[in-house]
């Protein structure tokens, strides 16, 4: 799947954490982008396993399947997201499934036994794909690939998502996502593989202040790929996503707010001013059976949790 001899300098390294199903012994990774990131012409082909996510036999190390996202990258998508893995009715049976929402902009749900494709619908802007096939493979609309001129597409570079953790409630049964509406224009230029130097083959820019786009927390569906409410927020935020028993979903955003929102509906019901851009994920735990929820941002951690008197309406610091 790599012309020649391309697979040598071809990339597609994993950087993010992956996921494992201890009933299954099934470790479950992301891969990279293929390089050179956006001159495609030097590496012909779908390159596998880039942009894939694989699932691994934990004792053997064996590739038990693979599922790749957007074959033959030329637009820097990794496949960089942590996936998430939960039991779901469809259909009138239980699926084990992975849930995924991808750099490339489109929502993908998984059977994770299989790598079998259920489900994959946009999540956030894009314009590269007409859609997916039966198996999940994108078909591409005509003429989006980096020109020297410039071509314009969505998702940008830094994609409908990135690196930043989704999160899924069981008793929502919703996966929410920190989703980007953005553009980029994408160019290409001849470029030769030197070892130790950028590897990219052309490079980006977006045509409007990131203030012209949109970031939102939405929830989707993972059974449909539907989005059931979204909450929109200062673009470009990259904070992760924790949601709670108590059907609360917490996060934050680039302007320096931490805030918490009703997981049925995506109302918002609290948010406190933190100082500084959210770039973690919140975690929450126990300590004397009182719940906490912390974040940090900037060179600070902030701990929250609900005032003793119950007459108080609001998380206090």
């Amino acid at each position: 799947t790599w012309a020649g001899e391309s697979w040598r300098t071809g990339g597609s390294a994993s950087w993010i954490t992956g996921a494992y199903d201890p009933d299954l012994d099934l470790v479950y990774w992301g891969t990279g982008n293929p390089g050179p990131d956006w001159n495609g012409d030097v590496r012909m082909g779908d390159n596998l396993y880039s942009d894939s996510a694989m699932a691994i036999n934990h004792e053997t190390g064996e590739l038990e399947w693979y599922f790749q996202f957007t074959p033959h990258d030329v637009h820097d998508w990794d496949a960089i997201q942590v996936p998430i893995l939960a039991d779901l009715q469809m259909g009138g049976e239980t699926r084990k499934v992975m849930m995924w929402a991808n750099r490339n902009a489109f929502y993908y749900t998984l059977d994770r036994v299989t790598g079998e494709f259920l489900v994959g619908t946009p999540f956030a802007k894009q314009t590269w794909a007409e859609g997916l096939d039966s198996a999940g493979r994108p078909i591409r609309v005509p003429d989006t690939f980096p020109t020297s001129e410039g071509t314009l597409v969505s998702p940008p570079v830094v994609g409908g998502t990135n690196w930043f953790s989704p999160a899924y409630s069981p008793r929502t049964e919703l996966f929410y996502v920190q989703a980007f509406d953005g553009e980029d224009l994408f160019y290409k230029r001849d470029e030769d593989y030197i070892e130790g130097d950028r590897f990219t083959g052309g490079g980006f820019q977006a045509p409007l202040p990131v203030d012209s786009y949109q970031s939102a927390i939405r929830a989707i569906d993972p059974r449909t790929g539907d989005r059931r409410w979204e909450y929109q927020i200062q673009p470009r935020s990259t904070a992760g996503i924790l949601a709670t028993a108590g059907d609360l979903v917490f996060s934050g955003s680039v302007d320096g707010y931490f805030f918490a929102l009703d997981a049925v509906s995506g109302e918002a019901l609290w948010h406190v001013s933190v100082g500084s851009m959210v770039h973690a994920a919140p975690m929450s735990y126990a300590v004397d059976g009182k719940q906490y929820v912390t974040i940090a941002a900037g060179n600070v951690v902030f701990t929250f949790g609900l005032p003793d008197s119950q007459s108080v309406g609001r998380l206090d610091r």
